[in-house]
């Protein structure tokens, strides 16, 4: 009788068995910035790639993990992407702060409405970017100008013409009159420089931050055939994220601005000297100089309207004649200014305020219409493609745009204020017979109307308190009935419920902001047309008025001032705290986090887009591993990482996606950015990109302020921006979330806190964990795992070896060595030859 074949050895089978591809999770940390060694719970890590700027981190035991793929059967290899000091790297960052209001409205760029790529709706995207980028541009010009009030009109002309302002100020005695200084064409030339100082610094900051993120090129070859025609969702069109051409064409049209805004505050007061003088050679230079000026500023603004971005490609080139010119022309002509005025004069004195103070009227008369018609657009493109889920219907850019302009001019007219009382010592500046006539009245009125505004602030903010209040008491009925077997506890339910109503006031946030910059119009159109109408400071031009309305005007003139003060202040002092303390510099840095995930399309010299830095890092890191491996991979992202995340796997392409899970938590993709941002992450791409990568995974709580769910389920009729204390748009929550079926993305609300009372189990009060240590919950690894599994299932395997073009009923199973051969080419730079002189974009894409 034959010998029955034993089987094999298990250590046998195992040595002919090829090991399966390493899985990998790539980590991604939220604006809070946590360490390394934090992320991946290990405090011995090391750097794989990267700089000391931005790097992913393995475990140290993990570094070799590719060598013995066989040591990870079952689990992944973690590693962490750490970006926090792209936003609060080293002491430079405090700088920043200066740049608030051009974040601000460089924001209201990317909130425009959605709207159809075809039909009217191009013209109109293009008519938002132009209004967008000429708000962008009057701020630069608000802020020169103010630096120009400080410097030309307050100490050069009058305090350096006034015995009394230059009586106690040894160190401004050479500007007395009858010195060689003392001359006011003169002292204009000299105190021009510090604006023109200031102008240079905006350049360099710009400068040196565009080499350092906007210059990043991105993989070439990348991108799927659908995003390089435009009919992708933007974040997934090679260009997006390589902003190098609209910022260096913008910054040279910026800095020209400024650099011509110091010559007309030079030039032009004295060209009027001229001709009442009755010179003709240089009545006749002054005009010379103005007509060049005037076409100075119409070459600006050709360059900042004529067009937008281009994001269909990678646009390597440069506006070689605007960049270098432009601002080259603006700086000779601002020399040649400076010695026009600098010529002799003997018999020119200066008196009174310098002349062309309606400058601060005009920019604001033009921010507040630029901003209406920006909402009528705005109102145009929502109404072709509505979407009860957009903030603010749409007006969401006008209304961020309103919030730009106003804290420009809070702190433009600001620092002229405290400038103002400090050389007018203990009298006030303004009234009738001051030693100093003081700024623009104009910056009076506005410092006026700041105690109205914050008394109305006060009252929304009570309003919502009392309806979060409401809501608590509401939702502390339910909560011990979703912990079945636990005994009811008040205090607990109590804590729970607030922490749930709390998260929801962030759905209050649409009508808060739409609150503050309607109020803000219109009190800001009382202060131009008083000061207008009056010519006089508030507390003037109420004397005689009923004594009740005087006391009023003059109460809120003194207070605006003082608010301002204590502003200005608060905002010196936290930006010298800033630049001497890492810790400090942390908690501003997660404001530029949040205000600076988008590329500079508007304002060239706002703080710089840290994604166009991040996620061709993390495309990069996707594409490189996938195809040197042949592994799976699982990219989880929380809060602003996963925002991060999910930008970098829609710039992957197609054979890296397939390979590619997507795991968020604690997520404001949909929550905050598809409300605000409806045009990129509204309910059409965040649906495309689920088309695009089946296997993705959302946890969320209902405790979360930031986080929610990413797409909208099915009969999910909730309001997106419903006031305060509404029933919350997440449901009741649930101690286990159900995954649901293969196809849904969300899962929660995830239970938190894991229990309710104490028990064997937790001895000790769960905490109740709102946006943090998702992965501390067992709903995490268990989803990780899941995605891992589908990625290695057979369907998955068969569509990854199949080419991308297979007709359907084409695909053949893959063998498991086809599966595990790497089919992705290694990423190479993007260098692409000139293109053509007009936009390849699709019309109306990129605004």
């Amino acid at each position: 009788m034959p010998d029955t074949p034993k089987p094999p050895h298990p250590l046998a089978l195992e040595l002919l068995t090829p090991p399966r591809p390493l899985a990998l999770e790539l980590r991604v940390h939220g604006v809070h910035g946590a360490p390394p060694d934090e992320l991946l719970g290990d405090p011995r890590t090391v750097r794989i790639t990267g700089d000391s700027t931005a790097a992913v981190f393995r475990r140290a035991a993990d570094a070799d993990a590719e060598d013995h793929p066989e040591w990870y059967a079952g689990r992944p290899v973690v590693e962490a992407y750490c970006w926090s000091r792209l936003t609060s790297g080293n002491g430079a960052r405090a700088l920043w702060l200066l740049l608030l209001p051009f974040m601000v409205v460089n924001l209201a760029h990317w909130a425009r409405p959605a709207a159809p790529s075809t039909g009217p709706a191009p013209r109109g995207v293009r008519t938002y970017g132009v209004l967008v980028r000429v708000l962008a541009l009057s701020l630069t010009l608000l802020l020169i100008a103010a630096a120009c009030e400080v410097s030309l009109d307050l100490l050069a002309w009058q305090c350096a013409g006034s015995t009394h302002c230059t009586g106690s100020r040894s160190w401004l005695g050479f500007l007395e009159p009858g010195g060689w200084w003392g001359q006011p064409g003169r002292r204009l030339a000299l105190g021009a420089l510090v604006p023109a100082a200031l102008t240079g610094l905006l350049w360099f900051l710009s400068n040196r931050t565009w080499s350092a993120y906007e210059s990043q090129p991105p993989p070439a070859d990348t991108a799927a055939p659908a995003a390089a025609e435009g009919t992708a969702p933007a974040l997934g069109r090679p260009g997006f994220w390589y902003g190098r051409r609209i910022v260096a064409r913008l910054r040279a049209a910026h800095t020209a601005a400024g650099l011509l805004t110091v010559a007309a505050a030079v030039a032009v007061p004295t060209a009027r000297y001229d001709r009442r003088a009755g010179a003709p050679a240089l009545e006749a230079l002054g005009w010379g100089v103005e007509v060049l000026l005037a076409a100075g500023a119409v070459a600006v603004a050709w360059v900042v309207c004529r067009r937008g971005r281009t994001e269909a490609r990678a646009d390597h080139r440069l506006d070689r004649a605007a960049v270098t010119l432009l601002p080259g022309s603006a700086l000779a002509l601002l020399a040649a200014a400076l010695l026009y005025a600098g010529w002799s004069r003997p018999g020119w004195t200066s008196a009174g305020r310098l002349p062309g103070d309606f400058t601060f009227g005009a920019l604001m008369l033009g921010q507040g219409c630029c901003v209406l018609f920006l909402a009528a657009v705005a109102v145009r493109l929502y109404r072709l493609a509505p979407d009860p889920a957009t903030a603010l219907y749409g007006l969401g850019g006008p209304a961020i745009a309103m919030l730009g302009c106003a804290l420009g001019g809070v702190m433009s007219g600001g620092v002229a204020q405290r400038v103002a009382d400090w050389l007018d010592g203990a009298g006030a500046p303004g009234p009738a017979g001051a030693p100093l006539p003081a700024p623009p009245v104009l910056l009076s009125w506005q410092a006026a109307v700041l105690p109205p505004l914050l008394l109305v602030l006060a009252l929304l903010a009570a309003w919502f308190a009392v309806r979060g209040i409401r809501a608590r008491r509401r939702l502390a009925a339910g909560v011990a009935a979703e912990y079945p077997g636990e005994p009811p506890d008040e205090d607990r339910s109590r804590r729970i419920a607030g922490a749930r109503a709390a998260a929801a006031l962030t759905d209050s946030a649409p009508w808060f902001v739409a609150a503050v910059s309607g109020i803000t119009l219109l009190l800001g159109a009382g202060a131009l047309a008083g000061a207008w109408i009056s010519g006089r400071v508030p507390g003037e031009a109420a004397r005689g008025a009923h004594p009740l309305l005087e006391s009023a005007a003059r109460a809120a003139q003194d207070a605006g001032s003082w608010l301002i003060g204590l502003g200005i202040a608060a905002f010196v002092t936290w930006g010298r705290r800033a630049y001497r303390d890492p810790a400090a510099r942390r908690t501003i840095g997660v404001l530029w986090d949040v205000g600076t995930f988008w590329p500079r399309a508007a304002h060239p010299f706002a703080p710089p887009c840290y994604a166009e830095r991040a996620v061709p890092d993390l495309t990069w890191r996707m594409t490189g591993w996938t195809g040197r491996t042949g592994g799976r991979l699982v990219i989880s992202g929380h809060s602003q990482g996963s925002v991060l995340a999910a930008a970098a796997v829609w710039q992957l392409p197609p054979q890296v996606r397939r390979r590619v899970a997507l795991l968020t938590y604690g997520s404001p993709l949909r929550r905050l950015y598809g409300r605000w941002f409806p045009a990129y992450f509204g309910p059409g791409p965040l649906g495309a990109l689920h088309g695009d990568v089946d296997c993705w995974r959302n946890l969320w709580r209902a405790t979360d302020p930031i986080g929610g769910p990413v797409l909208a389920e099915a009969g999910d009729t909730t309001r997106a921006d419903g006031p305060a204390g509404e029933a919350s748009p997440h449901g009741p929550a649930r101690p286990d979330g159900p995954a649901g079926p293969a196809d849904s993305v969300d899962r929660g609300p995830l239970a938190d806190p894991l229990a309710y009372g104490r028990s064997a189990r937790h001895p000790l009060p769960a905490p109740i964990l709102g946006h943090f240590d998702y992965q501390a919950d067992p709903a995490f690894a268990a989803e990780r795992d899941a995605l891992l599994a589908r990625l290695a299932g057979p369907a998955r395997r068969a569509r990854s070896a199949a080419p991308a073009a297979t007709p359907a009923g084409g695909d053949t199973p893959a063998t498991p060595a086809a599966a595990a051969t790497p089919a992705v080419p290694a990423p190479r730079v993007s260098k692409e030859p000139a293109a053509p002189a007009e936009p390849e974009d699709p019309p109306g894409t990129a605004g």
